[in-house]
Formats: structure tokens, sequence, C-alpha cells
């Protein structure tokens, strides 16, 4: 059943979904007495606290508009959250970006050790695909597949994954809009449109009703790329939690390289418009989707 109610204000989904979030991931994450208790310090170090959980918000707005359970929504939320983690771990290690700062503290094999961060990024993986595979998260093992199917592809090397090599290569070679454009359709808009997406599995609305959210999710993906790249030269370090500019140094082409700064805020801003009308047969119970669509481009971190 659809839900007709009015969805909350931005400000108060983003604290409530905030605080489910690091409720469950503290539950799921207890340190156990025995060695392995380092590694589930990093998990923690790295996923507790901070961050804007767009995607867990974005699980919990969509599937809102078609009545879901509350739980099964916060269940799939921390599963895509466990992904963008990992994801950042990752990404932080000196084979990758080598960064010594993520959501304003030390990253994780800084604050730890290499072999740490690469076994606490493993084991977030993991611990998505187990939150979503887990019948507590749903009681159809159809929409529970589905769940799974969808982010493993999101994550993986026709998603995610394969954005982070693709910007691996953009160190070595000179990209063009549309190479950029793709890269990051998937290093940063797979994930973001897998949380649209699984919100829709969880209403069990058919693939060719899910059309415009996925409309909406690729286009609010694309705005948040260029907005964090509008970050990276306007931004403040200490807001934003992380080193900036590193992608200009690397010589790496971005949307305010090739389009510069105008231009770039320009597009976004005709992106969120464009993501906003693709709700336009929503009522008032799909006005967080529109608030989120706007904060991406008002943020500061």
């Amino acid at each position: 059943m659809t839900t007709t109610l009015a969805a909350p204000s931005l400000k108060e989904a983003l604290a409530d979904v905030a605080e489910d979030i690091d409720r469950r991931l503290d539950g799921l994450l207890a340190v156990p007495g025995d060695p392995r208790r380092d590694l589930y310090e990093a998990m923690r170090h790295a996923a507790i606290g901070g961050g804007k959980r767009l995607r867990p918000l974005l699980v919990y707005a969509t599937a809102r508009l078609f009545g879901v359970d509350r739980d099964c929504a916060g269940r799939v939320g921390v599963a895509i959250e466990c992904i963008h983690v990992y994801s950042l771990i990752h990404d932080d290690l000196p084979a990758m970006d080598d960064d010594d700062m993520r959501r304003g503290k030390p990253t994780v094999h800084k604050a730890y050790s290499e072999a740490t961060a690469i076994l606490a990024g493993d084991s977030l993986h993991a611990l998505a695909f187990e939150v979503l595979a887990d019948v507590d998260t749903h009681p159809d093992p159809f929409v529970r597949a589905e769940l799974v199917l969808d982010l493993a592809r999101a994550a993986g090397p026709a998603g995610m994954a394969g954005g982070q090599m693709m910007d691996l290569e953009a160190e070595k070679t000179t990209f063009d809009l549309p190479t950029i454009t793709r890269l990051q359709a998937l290093k940063t808009g797979a994930l973001i449109a897998s949380a649209v997406e699984m919100g829709a599995i969880l209403g069990k609305l058919s693939p060719e009703g899910r059309t415009p959210l996925r409309g909406y999710a690729r286009d609010i993906g694309l705005a948040f790329q260029i907005a964090d790249d509008l970050l990276d030269i306007e931004g403040d370090e200490a807001a934003v939690g992380k080193a900036l500019r590193k992608d200009g140094d690397a010589g790496k082409e971005t949307f305010v390289s090739l389009l510069g700064l105008e231009r770039a805020r320009e597009q976004a801003r005709l992106l969120v418009d464009q993501a906003i009308a693709h709700l336009s047969h929503y009522g008032p119970e799909a006005d967080l989707l529109r608030e989120i669509a706007r904060f991406i481009l008002e943020r500061d971190r």
C-alpha cells in the first residue's frame, strides 16, 4: 500500500537516518574479546559517526513511497552504507588515493595498519550481503535475492569498482567529457542508483514502473559528483573532512576542469531540476526525494 503521508523534512530525516544507521552498525560491529578486536575496532572507526548517510537516506525515502516497513528499509540502508564505507577504506589506501584523513579523522590505515584496513574493508563488503540475505531484511526470498543482485552489480566491475579502475587510469591518460561522465556514473552514481532501486525493490514496484526513479537517481548521481568537484576547488578542508584539490594535483580531468566553474555549476542545477521533474507523478510523499536533490547542490561536505 502506498503511503499518502507528507514526507518528513530533510533535516529531520538526516538526523533520524544517521542515528538509525549508527545504532545498527553498533549492534553489528560489537567488539569481540579475542584477537579479532582490532579488526572490529577498525570497522567501527570507519563506519560509525560522520558521513552524510545519503545512500541509506535514499533507500528510506524511496521505500517510504510504497509504505515499506521502516526496519526493512533500515537494514537495506545499513547494507549499502557498509559497501560505501568499504570503498572509502580501500580508496584511502596508499596503493589508491593515499589519504590521511576521512570524515574529519585519520583514515583506517593510518589509525591501525594497511593490513587491518584491507581486512576491515573486506569484512564490511561481506557484511553488506550477509545483511541483505538475512530473512529479517525481508520475508520474501525473491525480494532478498533481487536486493543482493542489484547491490552486487552496483559495487562490482560494472559499477563502483569499474569506475574506480577508470579513475586510476585517469592519472595516466586524458579523458574527455563523455568518458568522465561514464567514470562518475560508475564510481559515484552506481551506488546512489542502487539505493533508489533497492527502495523500489522493497516496495515491489515493477521494473517498468521504476523508470522515473531510475532517471531521478541517474541525474542526482551526476549532480552529486559535479558538486564534489566544485567542493574540491572551493570547499573548506575542515568542513569537508578530507584533503582537497588532489585530483588537479594528479592531473586528472574533472567536470570542473573540462567545463569551468560556472558551466559545471549550471549543469549541476539543470541535473537537479531534471531529477525533480522525474518525480512529477508523485505527490507530497516524494518531497523528501525532492529535498535530497536540492541538498546535493547546497552541501558543504
